[in-house]
């Protein structure tokens, strides 16, 4: 099977997670599609945009960074973030994410729900 690029939604959140600016996602599946997983999706953020703080209880998220600079706050502080490095939270623990950077800050992001 191949899904094609014009096959994937992209949606826009206003604010999301209580976050600065907008968000745009690209569901590289849709949700509920993907065994154990609640989402799979490509976001962007222009500079000065933010997901705020949530938490991950019963699932752990992960974001691989593709473009951009940004930082990342988590229980035990504030992490500069750039291509290659990947975020993971979970276990009930919270985390943010916000572009300080001058160009957009692209980032797949992969939700698995825990067994």
């Amino acid at each position: 099977m191949i899904k094609r690029h014009e096959e994937m939604k992209t949606e826009i959140k206003e604010h999301m997670r209580g976050g600065a600016k907008q968000v745009v996602m690209e569901h590289i599946m849709d949700n509920g599609t993907v065994a154990h997983c609640r989402m799979f999706a490509k976001l962007t953020l222009e500079p000065g945009a933010s997901i705020g703080e949530h938490q991950h209880t019963g699932e752990t998220e992960y974001y691989w960074i593709l473009q951009g600079e940004g930082i990342v706050t988590e229980a035990d502080g504030e992490k500069h973030v750039k291509p290659g490095d990947v975020v993971i939270t979970g276990g009930g623990a919270s985390h943010a994410i916000r572009n300080d950077g001058t160009q957009d800050l692209v980032f797949m992001a992969l939700i698995i729900l825990d067994k």
